[in-house]
């Protein structure tokens, strides 16, 4: 098992250099995926690769891909780069990178497994992202049929490189804010089991954000229907699956 870390970057320059640091503090490899970041980024992130260029590994697309593109773009690299599980964090710092080493624990103790973070929230979290966020979880909830994804949306997660970059290669997934719940779904659907991981999330007052409030609605309304007529043409296997679990 070679578990790296894939970290997806557009105009983080100020927060990134910390959470690799952290990344780094736990033994990891990093690969920082440059998401057509502002020249001021670039040069942040050029600076990072050539300080440790056997261990952080800097990964560019010339133009913006959006966050899905971005991780997907990564984890099909991260396989290229001979790993076989690659955890996901956000750039910005949110995510608290001392639970990191409960999630390599967990993936290292059942390394079939999707190892998805539960967000433990502090007063920094904006009310409308925390409550909208209750109708995706009983979207995917229904579109699973299960009750075994307790967070869909959290971007602090470990994947199976071969289950996850085969998904990627053989399915059309979304490629912005839509990717974290839809690449869990279509996991679960193909029968990878998934742990939860609770984490600590805080938002910084000063952080960027690059989620687009209507745009990105849409987006993820578009994409829960499209999986719930793909869950009706899976009702039989999920069915059978929830009998026999």
């Amino acid at each position: 098992m070679k578990l790296g870390a894939v970290v997806p970057v557009y105009n983080h320059g100020e927060a990134v250099g910390a959470v690799l640091r952290d990344l780094r503090s736990h033994g990891l490899e990093v690969l920082l995926v440059d998401d057509g970041s502002e020249s001021g980024c670039a040069a942040v992130l050029d600076q990072l690769h050539a300080a440790e260029p056997d261990a952080v590994h800097l990964l560019r697309l010339a133009q913006n891909q959006g966050k899905g593109g971005a991780m997907m773009a990564g984890l099909c690299q991260a396989q290229v780069l001979g790993w076989t599980h690659a955890l996901q964090i956000d750039a910005d710092g949110q995510h608290d990178a001392r639970d990191v080493p409960r999630f390599i624990a967990l993936a290292q103790q059942h390394p079939e497994h999707f190892v998805c973070g539960c967000p433990i929230y502090d007063e920094s979290v904006p009310k409308a992202r925390l409550y909208g966020r209750y109708a995706t979880h009983i979207w995917v909830w229904i579109n699973t049929l299960s009750l075994a994804l307790r967070d869909s949306m959290c971007g602090f997660r470990v994947y199976p490189l071969a289950p996850t970059v085969a998904l990627i290669k053989e399915v059309r997934i979304g490629r912005r804010m839509d990717f974290d719940v839809e690449i869990a779904v279509r996991l679960i659907w193909r029968g990878v089991p998934v742990l939860n991981q609770p984490t600590r999330v805080s938002y910084p007052s000063d952080g960027v954000s690059h989620f687009r409030a209507l745009h990105d609605n849409v987006l993820i309304s578009w994409m829960h229907t499209r999986l719930f007529f793909g869950m009706l043409l899976r009702l039989p296997l999920l069915l059978w699956r929830r009998l026999s679990a």
